[in-house]
């Protein structure tokens, strides 16, 4: 689409006699047919008033006024009315009445005169590189600042007299990622997923994770997603864009890097590095072992198979499973043992995940000091959380062993097919 739109910068300067600084922003997209209407209705809808049953009015300048017919009528024959007739807000096209550079004012309430300062950048935009789309009203696509309520009402219930009520001791459950709360949403079994993956049972795979809480193994299923799609896309997409979803929301090191493979493969595009069929599990296995003890190792990026620094020496490991690394440099990834020094936050996490108030606080006592990974161990094995700390841990170092794949230009997956595993 050619540049023919409008991009205009909206600032709210103040309203009920108070000066906004900084000022709350918004930029808009406006199109060559939308109206002055079509304006102050999105902007109100990006200002958030909620209550419309009040008077706008736009300024230019030339001091030219823009307003609904019967308002116009009242003021063009009051003692302070304009000398030039009044616009109509819902036929006066903006495209036609500002050009490139120019600046006027919007105001919403005529009571409360919240007031805006709006101007026209000095080039046109394409909608669908700024948005993506072509909207049907003017539509933000940038902005900034903290927006006041209309009234000034500070909480529910506000009548300019009464105190705010008191902050409750504890965030939200949503902030603490308690919610839904316990009972609400049903427990992955992962042990349906595994059988259901190893009869290559699709049917079986959707049923044992829709409905169920799979923010903690999204590494673990994004894993199977690729292989699903070639199988059954229709039905697994829906599943592959929620992962993807929440793998970005999630955050968590290598959620990023299965999140782009896992979009490339929904758009049937080469993922992005050298592709090797790479086991997850037995490689952070060994990336994570005891770094006081282990060499590291290679990965054979052909194979997908780690193997220790022992199977260089056929003396120790016999002649037909001793590797040779020099034979071929491109085909071998070494790698050094990064140790467990990323355990210890995947325990506290672990920890701050548990709604068990006495189970938490047991678990905050033990991590802290000399011994904390025996202590932890202790406990989750005797409380039943066992199974779900070895889940928990799994993910978070499948997780970290893509993201140093990824860094050392690979990516896991398919090198026939280019697609992540």
């Amino acid at each position: 689409m050619a540049r023919t739109w409008l991009s205009v910068t909206v600032e709210l300067l103040g309203g009920r006699g108070e000066e906004l600084w900084p000022c709350p922003g918004r930029v808009f997209a406006v199109g060559p047919r939308h109206t002055f209407w079509n304006l102050a209705e999105s902007i109100n809808d990006a200002f958030a008033r909620w209550d419309r049953s009040h008077l706008s009015l736009f300024t230019l300048a030339d001091g030219r006024l823009i307003t609904d017919q019967v308002t116009g009528a009242e003021w063009v024959g009051s003692a302070a009315g304009p000398v030039t007739a009044i616009m109509d807000i819902e036929a006066t096209r903006i495209s036609s009445t500002v050009g490139l550079g120019e600046e006027f004012q919007f105001t919403f309430d005529l009571g409360d005169d919240w007031i805006h300062r709006c101007e026209v950048a000095s080039a046109k935009i394409d909608p669908e590189v700024e948005l993506g789309l072509v909207p049907v009203s003017p539509r933000p696509y940038w902005g900034w600042g903290s927006i006041p309520d209309q009234y000034g009402r500070g909480w529910n219930g506000d009548d300019g007299e009464a105190p705010p009520p008191r902050r409750p001791s504890q965030p939200h459950p949503m902030l603490m990622r308690t919610w839904p709360h316990e009972g609400q949403v049903a427990e992955l079994d992962m042990g349906a997923v595994y059988h259901a993956i190893q009869d290559n049972d699709v049917d079986g795979f959707l049923a044992s994770v829709m409905g169920c809480d799979i923010d903690g193994a999204l590494q673990l299923l994004g894993s199977e997603i690729p292989s699903l799609l070639l199988t059954a896309r229709e039905r697994v997409e829906p599943l592959a864009l929620s992962i993807v979803n929440r793998l970005t929301m999630r955050g968590w090191e290598g959620d990023q890097e299965l999140s782009e493979d896992l979009v490339a493969r929904l758009r049937r595009e080469p993922l992005g590095g050298r592709v090797a069929p790479v086991d997850l599990t037995t490689f952070s296995d060994e990336l994570e072992g005891d770094a006081n003890t282990s060499m590291g190792g290679y990965l054979d990026l052909e194979t997908g198979f780690t193997f220790g620094t022992d199977f260089l020496d056929a003396m120790i490991v016999g002649k037909e499973n001793a590797i040779d690394v020099d034979a071929d440099p491109d085909r071998w990834l070494h790698f050094d043992c990064v140790g467990s020094r990323s355990g210890w936050q995947d325990m506290a996490d672990f920890t701050e995940r548990q709604r068990d108030a006495g189970l938490n606080e047991r678990l905050k006592r033990a991590i802290e000091g000399r011994g904390a990974f025996r202590r932890f161990r202790d406990i989750v094995q005797n409380d039943d959380v066992g199974e779900q700390w070895n889940f928990f841990s799994r993910e978070r170092q499948i997780g970290r062993a893509r993201a140093y794949l990824a860094e050392e230009g690979i990516r896991v997956g398919d090198p026939a097919a280019g697609v992540t595993p």
